[in-house]
């Protein structure tokens, strides 16, 4: 599926974006699916376990912006990562023993749908390597107007940002120390079934869809087998069952990676998006509709 001047732009760059991965009919199924999680959200008034809604979420008219660990929900997301193609994809990228680590539905109506300020995945969830990257596999077609993932090159070689609000972890870089990044980020584009595949460590965030078009993204992430989380395993049984392909260890490797753990915890406890309601300023227009 990649050549090995694509596996290079990824080393170099931080990310790939690979054309047509999923078919029109694999999109379709998905897609069934998602409407019918969508439709459920009519009876839930609050997040939970399963949906983070919109601040304009009413039962009348049901607004998700995320579906949480959607492999936990419906076989057909467990599916996907499994797939032939994208097992290709993360051999090249992580090596043949993989685990996932976990995923969402990132989902943006047309019009509202909820920006992401500027992040690293790693900031959240550090690991003994990072050989770790998340899989953005887009349902839509993706375009600038429709909010679609921004990703500032190269920027996965560089420092761990810090991201603390007076502090307490809350997800999110303040825009102010890093307007120079900021202006060399680049939009991952592409069709309904590409995907695009982002180490851990790159700096990223996504603006507001401003379109008429829906914007839904599902995201996976996966580690090398031997890369384990600094914040602890408590169940290793547990853990082994995330294995995707390969073979499971119990040895850690160890590189020298820059670190810093997310504590204190954010005071907006949830996802990204109650994470960065406590950051104290934001870049993305009309972020303030998070809160």
């Amino acid at each position: 599926m990649i050549s090995d001047q694509d596996v290079a732009a990824y080393r170099r760059d931080g990310y790939i974006v690979v054309p047509d991965v999923l078919g029109a009919a694999e999109i379709a199924t998905l897609q069934a699916v998602i409407d019918d999680l969508i439709a459920n959200a009519a009876n839930v008034d609050s997040h939970d376990d399963v949906y983070d809604l919109e601040p304009s979420h009413t039962r009348a008219q049901p607004r998700v912006r995320r579906i949480k660990a959607p492999h936990k929900i419906n076989a057909r997301f467990m599916d996907v990562v499994r797939h032939p193609r994208v097992l290709a994809i993360l051999s090249r990228l992580l090596g043949p023993d993989l685990r996932l680590y976990g995923s969402k539905l990132n989902m943006k109506a047309p019009r509202y749908g909820s920006p992401v300020e500027w992040h690293q995945d790693w900031a959240f969830y550090p690991h003994t390597n990072d050989d770790v990257l998340a899989i953005g596999v887009m349902l839509d077609d993706m375009e600038l107007s429709n909010g679609p993932l921004l990703v500032v090159p190269g920027s996965h070689t560089g420092p761990v940002y810090d991201h603390h609000a007076d502090g307490t972890f809350c997800g999110a870089v303040d825009p102010a120390t890093i307007e120079a990044e900021i202006d060399r980020a680049v939009p991952l584009t592409g069709r309904a079934g590409s995907m695009s595949f982002h180490h851990v460590r790159l700096l990223h965030g996504s603006a507001l869809n401003t379109s008429n078009r829906r914007r839904q993204l599902l995201l996976y992430e996966v580690t090398a087998a031997d890369a384990w989380p600094l914040r602890g395993v408590t169940d290793l049984a547990a853990f082994d069952t995330q294995m995707i392909v390969g073979q499971t260890n119990i040895t850690p490797r160890l590189e020298a990676v820059p670190v810093r753990m997310p504590l204190p915890p954010a005071t907006h406890q949830g996802s990204i998006y109650e994470n960065q309601m406590g950051s104290a300023r934001r870049y993305f227009a009309m972020a303030d509709a998070v809160n």
